[in-house]
This record gives structure tokens, sequence and C-alpha cells, in this order.
């Protein structure tokens, strides 16, 4: 009996030290964006820039160019709109920047499953002005749980991608006719500590 309890608790404590590393340090501020300084239809011209990674991140090019071909389809039909109208002389441009990610995905996923740990993706979209001046500058978040990612063999890990980018594209069309700002996709939960 006590070689049996010894077994359960070394077996409990190897599977908690295993799945404590599951879990994503890519996390946003805060829960909600702030609007932004004025309503995106003040611009005559909206232009939007193709999705980056930051000079620090070595990522998956094939998931950045998801999250690109996601956020240019949502916008398209909107942008092709919203050029029409007049040319007021101001420019409003569009730059996503993916500042975080972890993106647990192929074979990796498949043989490890939820230890290959969690997916995580922070992304900055910036709304400058033709000065320069920024208009915004949200930060949108999503996650793929371990445990999720691994018994969908990554299938919730990819969907991550179009979710982030869906956040991103609802915060332009929101605050195009009114400036009101919008969520970061980030729970209070997951949101950093230090921010709130």
């Amino acid at each position: 009996m006590n070689h049996l309890f010894k077994g359960v608790i070394a077996t409990t404590m190897v599977a908690t030290m295993m799945l404590s590393g599951c879990a994503t340090s890519i996390k946003p501020s805060s829960s909600t964006n702030p609007p932004p300084s004025e309503a995106f239809s003040s611009f005559g011209r909206i232009e939007l820039k193709p999705a980056v990674f930051t000079s620090n991140i070595k990522g998956n090019e094939a998931a950045l160019a998801k999250i690109n071909e996601n956020i240019q389809k949502e916008l398209a039909p909107s942008l092709a709109e919203w050029n029409k109208r007049s040319d007021n002389g101001r420019a409003l441009v569009i730059e996503p920047v993916v500042e975080q990610f972890s993106f647990k995905h192929g074979a990796k996923r498949v043989l490890l499953g939820p230890m290959a740990g969690s997916s995580g993706v922070l992304m900055r979209v910036t709304f400058k002005d033709n000065g320069g001046r920024v208009v915004a500058s949200p930060e949108f978040f999503q996650r793929a749980a371990a445990m999720a990612g691994g018994w969908t063999f990554g299938v919730h890990d990819n969907l991550m991608l179009t979710r982030v980018a869906q956040l991103s594209t609802n915060y332009v069309k929101a605050n195009y006719a009114n400036a009101v700002g919008g969520p970061t996709g980030g729970d209070d939960p997951v949101v950093t500590p230090e921010s709130k």
C-alpha cells in the first residue's frame, strides 16, 4: 500500500511538472483597447500594410502569412468602399506587427500533443496619419491552450491565427464611424498583472 501511495504521488508530481510548462507566457496588458483619438472615417484614404514580425522574432512565416491573409480578406471590402469617398487630403496607415509569438504546429503538435505547450500571439496594430501622428495603437491577443491544441492535433492553434486577425479587423470596422475602442481578446485571468 505504501509503495502504491508513493507511486501515485510521484506520477502526480511528474504530470504536474510536465503540464506546468504548457502555459504560454504571452499576455496582453489589458482586456480592452482604448478608442482611437478620432474615428477612422475622418480620413479620406486608408491604407493597410502587410503584417510583419518584430525584428526579435524568428517566427513561422506560414503562420504570419495566415494572419495577413485573414486581415486582408476581412478588410478588403470595407477599405474598397471607404476609399471610394472623395479624398480630403488625410490618410491613415494601418501597420500590424506581431510582437510576441509562440506557435506549436505540425509534427511537434501531433507527436507531443499537449506536452508541446500552449500557442500564443500578441499583435499590435498602429494607426498613423500621413504626418506620422499615432491615432491608435491597440493590441490583440489570442492563445491556444495546450490541451485543446493537443486534442485537436493543431487545429486549435491554427484557429488562434484566424481569431487574432478577426479581433484586429473588428476594431477597424467598429472605430470607423465612431471612436469606441474594443476588446484585446484577453480576459482578466490572462492579463499581465502589473498592468491591472
